[in-house]
């Protein structure tokens, strides 16, 4: 536990305690009573109320639109099954900043709904929404369906036969055993949308601002750091609650049910009505999921004199607008040699975090699990402006380093790799280790011929989502990528922010680029991934 304790340590506690200490003990004496001045600001209280809205909303209609999804692909089998499975998870392993900027050639100024019917969403509440359900359907797809897919029907069958309605049987019978993944895939949903950021920055504009989206604006525009800092523990206290509510549903579904295999439980549909519910899923991921990256990409092609490669040919030179001290185009080397380093970190801090949890119990193991989890709620706008603030004199003096970048990223990536090889490493009989140190093996030896074949492939798929998580990662990234530097994300939201049409159709080239390397991570990823490990992410 040693380095993953330090790692954290030095890169996520220390960043984030720097900058509420400058904001509430700004001369050297304590400020506390800022505390109740910046929540009782009418402005903030505004923000704190959209999020928390916002989310809740972001919530309740990904379950009305994921939760028939999720049944269908724990129930029915039908061809294209596992292609549909890995288009579902694309959205979740983009950079939100690619999300929005999606939902905006859809929706926004001159999108397909404008140039249809003259409708516009992007000034609307709307808009976030969608797409916020959009990022996330593949988490209650992947939880629930996860779960549902290895329930015995037999149970819901036998209430049948005991005479109650199909509508009862559900009730009484399958909802209960779905109840806490359900609750967890709802936590996760809402942590994700309470502590969004890229999509609100693009989509919402200046009219509507969640937490992380204020505390950027805090920081980066009013470098009003004692607000920034207030709002950093509200957030994180929020956060904090939300995770520990999730570890008890998660124990809560570990603990209740007997399982049966899943390819015990999917069959073709049946009847006039399956098939209807099976067309109607297929209808919504075609609308929600592939309409909005299929405009990104069209938008990409569509130039002022027709269709064409002009966008992507621009990325290559500099325009003179002083966006950028390089051809756009560099910015896709960056992000793969930034992501590939961020990987390589997030592995070995997250493979040797999950050997630990593995080998060891008591309280203080269960609370650095939970620590674990933190950086993906916790405000990586203020991780960001953390690193720059404190990693920045001897003998950590990293602002003008590349390897800050790959850091930040690893703080994200190390938690799906720990959520990853975690139940792989737990489900390695102790008595295999043991009886390879009484023939005499070392640990090191134990743990290369024993561990490793068997966690191989859980650590290929770790490594692949730490790789896509770091290609995207926006929130700390926007802070300490150097002008000569930018990232993929970093680059589509510079190109966004400034007008033109120029300026526009390359953030679409660069996004559709953006995204096909992230989906052929995915598909890898799902080629690797076997029918047992298709429970959780």
């Amino acid at each position: 536990m040693a380095l993953p304790v330090a790692f954290f340590g030095v890169f996520f506690a220390w960043p984030v305690v720097s900058i509420v200490d400058r904001g509430l003990r700004p001369d050297g004496a304590w400020r506390f009573g800022r505390i109740g001045e910046t929540l009782s600001r009418p402005d903030i209280l505004d923000v704190l109320g959209f999020t928390v809205w916002q989310a809740l909303a972001s919530t309740g209609l990904t379950l009305l639109v994921a939760l028939p999804g999720a049944y269908v692909f724990a129930r029915f089998d039908f061809p294209g099954k596992g292609v549909l499975r890995a288009v579902v998870t694309v959205p979740f392993v983009l950079p939100t900043v690619l999300v929005g900027t999606a939902f905006l050639a859809l929706v926004g100024r001159n999108g397909l709904t404008d140039e249809l019917w003259g409708l516009r969403l992007d000034t609307s509440v709307w808009a976030i929404l969608l797409a916020h359900v959009f990022f996330n359907y593949a988490v209650v797809v992947r939880t629930v369906g996860g779960l549902w897919s290895q329930l015995d029907p037999r149970q819901e069958e036998a209430a049948r036969v005991l005479g109650a309605s199909r509508w009862r049987a559900w009730r009484t019978v399958t909802l209960p055993a779905l109840a806490p993944s359900v609750a967890a895939a709802a936590l996760m949903v809402f942590l994700f949308t309470f502590t969004s950021f890229g999509v609100v920055q693009i989509l919402g504009g200046d009219r509507y601002s969640t937490l992380e989206a204020e505390i950027y604006r805090q920081t980066a525009r009013l470098l009003d750091l004692s607000t920034a800092a207030v709002l950093t523990l509200v957030q994180f206290a929020a956060v904090g609650a939300i995770l520990g509510v999730h570890a008890w549903t998660v124990r809560r579904r570990e603990t209740a049910l007997r399982l049966v295999a899943p390819e015990r439980t999917a069959r073709r549909p049946r009847g006039a009505g399956q098939w209807l519910l099976l067309a109607g899923v297929l209808l919504s991921v075609a609308l929600l999921i592939l309409l909005p990256l299929g405009v990104l990409v069209e938008r990409s092609f569509a130039g002022p004199h027709g269709y064409g490669l002009g966008y992507y040919r621009a990325l290559g030179s500099l325009d003179g607008s002083g966006t950028f001290l390089v051809p756009p185009l560099e910015a896709i080397g960056n992000s793969l040699r930034y992501a590939v380093a961020a990987t390589a970190i997030a592995v070995l801090i997250g493979g040797l975090a999950a050997a630990a949890l593995t080998r060891r119990a008591g309280r203080l193991v269960r609370g650095f699990d939970a620590l674990l989890m933190l950086p993906l709620g916790v405000s990586a706008v203020t991780v960001g402006f953390g690193f720059l603030i404190t990693l920045d004199e001897p003998p950590l003096d990293l602002r003008a380093s590349w390897i800050l970048v790959p850091l930040a990223q690893a703080l994200v990536g190390v938690p799906f790799v720990v959520r990853t090889m975690l139940p792989v490493l737990r489900a390695v009989d102790e008595r295999l280790r043991e009886a390879a140190a009484v023939l005499g093996a070392s640990p090191w030896r134990a743990w290369r011929e024993v561990d490793l074949p068997m966690v191989r492939r859980a650590l290929l798929i770790a490594a692949g989502f730490a790789f896509a998580v770091s290609l995207g990662e926006f929130g700390a990234t926007v802070f300490i990528a150097r002008p000569d530097s930018p990232t993929l994300p970093v680059a589509v939201a510079r190109l966004l922010g400034r007008p033109g049409e120029l300026n526009y159709g390359q953030a679409m080239a660069l996004s559709t680029i953006l995204m096909v390397v992230c989906a052929v991570s995915l598909l890898l990823l799902e080629r690797l991934r076997t029918d047992r490990t298709s429970g959780e992410f």
